[in-house]
C-alpha cells in the first residue's frame, strides 16, 4: 500500500470502445458478449453513462476462476462510459495466510477485534489482492490505482471490549478518486484505511463500498459474492425494499442467511444516505455482472428505496416500452387493444413502475371531462417474473393516491380476468355499467368484451 497521496499502481492504456472490445482476442470476452446481446445492452446506455457504480468484490470473488471474466465485464462498463470504482475484501486471504504462516488472527472480516498481528497479515493480504486486480485491469486496457484516500477513525472500545486496529471511516477524499475518474483511472480501494497518526487501520470493505457510494453519490453498489443473493427464510429474494428489509433486520435478523447480514445492514446504510440501488450478485457465474445491470430480471438480489419512488409520470421515450410490455396482455384480451400511436397520444395518462431503471409494470389514470369527481385507472400490467410480488396493488394505490390528490371521490376499474384482484385486495366494488359518463359507455358497449365495471370510493 503506498502511503503517498497518489496511484501507486497504473497500467497505462486507456479504455476501449466497445467495438474494440468485441474485436480483442480475449476468450474470456468472446464468451460474455455477442453480438445478439449488443441490442438489449444499447438500450440502458442513455441511462447509465456517466454515473458512478461502486463494484465490491469479495475475497473469495478474486480468487474465484470466474474473476478474469468479471473484470472483462468492467471494461464493458468503461466501455459504454459508465465510471466504476473498484473496492475489495480480503477475508478469504487472510485466513489462508494466517494458516499458512502459523499466527491466529483476530478477525477475518473486519468487523470484529483486529489485532497488531492480524493488522499485519492484513496489509499483506491486501496488496496482494489490490494487485491482483491491477493486473486484470491491465490485461483488459484499463488503467487502475490503489489510492490512500480513505481516513478512518478507531472505533476504541465498545461494551468494554478495545476493537484495537478496527475502525470507522471519517471521511474520503472525494475530489482525489473523482480526479482519478476524470483521467480515466479505475480506483482500486482496500479494506484499510489511515488514521489521523497516517497509521493503518482495517475496515470492513461491506462498510467501505457503502460509505464510497455515499461519497461519490454513486447510483448502484453492487457486492460480488459467492452466494446466489440475499437470502431470507432460506429462499433467494429477486428484490426487497429498504424499509422491509430494516424490519427484517430490527425484527427477525435470524431468518437472513449469516453470508448477508452484512451486506443487508449495510445495504440499507447505503440507501439511507442517497445510493439509489444495492445489487447483491454471484461472482461466480458467467455473465452475472453484466446480466445484472443489463436485463430486467437481474441474477441477484436488488435492494431499493421507497417504493413509491419507484413510480413516475410516463414520458414520451416510454412509449416503446409500454407498448412491448402489454402486447402479451393485449393477446390474451386482458387489456384493450392499444397501438404505439394511441399510446403516445395519450402518454400523460400513464404510470410506470421502474426497478433499476427498466418499466417492469405500468397502468393509466383517466379523468373524464364535465365528471371531475369521477377517474378510471386502466391498462395495468405487470411483467410475468415481477407478478405476485405486491406491484400490481402498488400501481393502484398510488393510482387512487393521485386521483384523490386531483379532486377525484371515487374512482373505476373495467376488468374482464381480474376481478378477484380488485375486489378482493383493493377494495373495489361491482356497480352496474350506467355509472360510466356518456361517451366512456358508448365506447364499452361498442368494445362486445362486456368487463365488468368496478368502483372504490376515494
Amino acid at each position: 500500500m503506498n502511503r503517498c497521496n497518489s496511484p501507486s499502481h497504473a497500467s497505462t492504456a486507456a479504455p476501449q470502445p466497445l467495438a474494440a472490445l468485441l474485436a480483442m482476442p480475449t476468450p474470456a470476452l468472446a464468451t460474455t458478449i455477442k453480438p445478439t446481446d449488443l441490442r438489449g445492452i444499447l438500450q440502458y446506455v442513455p441511462r447509465f453513462q456517466g454515473q458512478i457504480f461502486v463494484i465490491a468484490f469479495d475475497g473469495s470473488i478474486v480468487a474465484d476462476e470466474n474473476f478474469g471474466n468479471l473484470l472483462v465485464d468492467v471494461a464493458v462498463l468503461r466501455s459504454l462510459g459508465i465510471k466504476v470504482v473498484l473496492a475489495h475484501g480480503i477475508g478469504q486471504q487472510l485466513r489462508e495466510l494466517s494458516q499458512l504462516r502459523g499466527i491466529p488472527i483476530s478477525d477475518a472480516e473486519g468487523s470484529g477485534i483486529t489485532d497488531a498481528p492480524t493488522l499485519d497479515l492484513a496489509i499483506r493480504a491486501s496488496s496482494r489482492v489490490s494487485h491482483l486486480i491491477l493486473e486484470g485491469l491491465a490485461q483488459n486496457n484499463l488503467k487502475g490505482a490503489t489510492t490512500n484516500a480513505v481516513r478512518a477513525l478507531p472505533l476504541g472500545i465498545i461494551r468494554g471490549v478495545d476493537q484495537q486496529f478496527t475502525a470507522k471511516v471519517d471521511r474520503i477524499d472525494k475530489g482525489f478518486i473523482h480526479s482519478l475518474i476524470d483521467r480515466g483511472v479505475i480506483p482500486v480501494v482496500a479494506p484499510l484505511a489511515f488514521g489521523p497518526d497516517g497509521r493503518s487501520l482495517r475496515v470492513n470493505s461491506d462498510l467501505l463500498a457503502a460509505e464510497l457510494a455515499e461519497a461519490l453519490h454513486a447510483t448502484k453498489i453492487i457486492y460480488l459474492t459467492p452466494q446466489p443473493g440475499l437470502s431470507i427464510g432460506g429462499a433467494v429474494q429477486p428484490q426487497v425494499a429498504v424499509e422491509a428489509l430494516r424490519k427484517q433486520l430490527d425484527e427477525a435478523p435470524e431468518q437472513i442467511a449469516e453470508s448477508g447480514r452484512s451486506k443487508a445492514r449495510h445495504a440499507v446504510h447505503a440507501i439511507d444516505n442517497g445510493t439509489p440501488r444495492v445489487h447483491i450478485v454471484d461472482g461466480r457465474l458467467l455473465d452475472s455482472l453484466l446480466n445484472e445491470i443489463f436485463s430486467n430480471e437481474g441474477v441477484g438480489t436488488l435492494i431499493y428505496g421507497n417504493d413509491y419512488q419507484q413510480i413516475r409520470k410516463a414520458t414520451r421515450r416510454d412509449v416503446r416500452f409500454i407498448y412491448s410490455l402489454t402486447r402479451s396482455a393485449v393477446k390474451r384480451e386482458e387489456l384493450v387493444q392499444r397501438t404505439q400511436q394511441a399510446i403516445d397520444k395519450t402518454i400523460d395518462q400513464f404510470y410506470v413502475f421502474e426497478i433499476d431503471e427498466n418499466i417492469i409494470a405500468c397502468l393509466s389514470l383517466i379523468f373524464y371531462p364535465g365528471t371531475p369527481k369521477l377517474a378510471e385507472l386502466g391498462a395495468l400490467y405487470v411483467m410475468p417474473f415481477y407478478q405476485n410480488h405486491g406491484i400490481g396493488k402498488k400501481m393502484v394505490e398510488y393510482a387512487c393516491l393521485m386521483a384523490k390528490q386531483q379532486g377525484a371521490a371515487q374512482i373505476l376499474a373495467l376488468s374482464t380476468q381480474s376481478y378477484g384482484f380488485f375486489t378482493n385486495n383493493l377494495g373495489f366494488s361491482e356497480v352496474d355499467k350506467s355509472i360510466l359518463p356518456e361517451t366512456r359507455l358508448r365506447q364499452y358497449e361498442e368494445s362486445g368484451r362486456n368487463a365488468k365495471v368496478l368502483a372504490r370510493t376515494l
